[in-house]
């Protein structure tokens, strides 16, 4: 069995809330033109491509889309 403790593994302390930042740095990760939504299209594509260069291609610019997200 196991036990699931939610905290943060850094503690932080925000001094000075900005909403509307907020909703643009979400909108550029998760929104319909956003890093996860590139990343997505790309990595879906390639099992449509003919050729393994094409698909190779598409591998690395939908892996490339999304290192920069899950390496935050």
């Amino acid at each position: 069995m196991w036990t699931y403790n939610k905290v943060l593994q850094y503690p932080i302390n925000i001094k000075c809330p900005n909403p509307r930042l907020a909703k643009f740095i979400i909108s550029q990760y998760g929104g319909p033109d956003g890093e996860l939504s590139a990343s997505l299209r790309y990595l879906s594509q390639r099992f449509g491509m003919p050729d393994q260069n094409s698909k190779a291609t598409l591998n690395d610019i939908g892996t490339e889309e999304y290192v920069p997200i899950c390496c935050q």
